[in-house]
């Protein structure tokens, strides 16, 4: 008898055990438990992908602008009557940028360049290449001893002819060579423009050769404003 009461207090025992490891691990697995996590609001995965790809299409715009505006077209704002009647004032012109860094400027080119001692750029048209020998006598323009044909001023000339006056009201100011500028040769890597309105256009008759380095690029369309829009001819 004392045997079995032995046992069942043993066995009582070793429950009372049981228990008390099943609460501390049931304690244990209690502290374990994370707290729930707060929500952040965050754009959702497709406002994300949206965004990122705006942010891109902008970048990549602003490049190409950049790209475009530096190596192949700029605005350019004409200002003044010197190419009238071709050309008047508050006109936007498109410049081409590229053209001269694969050929060289032409005859009857429009072109715009840098003025560095007046530090501003002037539009005007190309005459005479390296080489040549200008002489301007009135509305005449000679290049090696021949006059040209200038389609580009014909009408005007005419209209002044009909009112018994030059183009060239100025003639005796604006000839070429003059007093200024005596030597009527075009050096090597300089060109001779000169503004359409030839009585009113400070061009190299008052300022001398053009350096090619000074050559921006040539003014290829007017696009301001809209009913003036065109594609620039030439005359090369």
């Amino acid at each position: 008898m004392e045997s079995n009461d032995k046992m069942t207090n043993s066995s009582n025992g070793h429950s009372s055990i049981d228990q008390n490891v099943d609460q501390v691990y049931s304690s244990e697995s209690e502290q374990e438990t994370p707290l729930p996590s707060r929500k952040v609001n965050r754009p959702s995965n497709k406002a994300y992908k949206e965004i990122v790809e705006w942010i891109k299409a902008i970048a990549i715009a602003v490049l190409l602008v950049f790209v475009v505006r530096t190596f192949l077209f700029s605005p350019f704002l004409v200002d003044g009557a010197s190419m009238e009647p071709n050309f008047h004032t508050k006109e936007r012109v498109i410049v081409n940028l590229l053209v001269y860094r694969l050929g060289e400027p032409k005859y009857g080119d429009v072109i715009v360049f840098n003025v560095p001692e007046e530090g501003r750029r002037f539009i005007k048209r190309v005459i005479g290449v390296p080489g040549d020998t200008i002489e301007v006598k009135g509305d005449d323009v000679y290049i090696n001893g021949e006059r040209i044909d200038e389609p580009y001023l014909a009408e005007a000339i005419a209209e002044s002819h009909a009112e018994g006056e030059t183009y060239n009201r100025l003639s005796d100011y604006f000839s070429f060579p003059n007093e200024i500028y005596k030597d009527n040769v075009v050096p090597e890597g300089h060109f001779f423009v000169m503004g359409d309105n030839r009585s009113d256009s400070k061009d190299s008759r008052a300022i001398g050769f053009i350096s090619e380095e000074d050559i921006i690029g040539r003014a290829d369309v007017v696009m301001w404003p809209i009913k003036e829009f065109r594609l620039i001819k030439h005359y090369n």
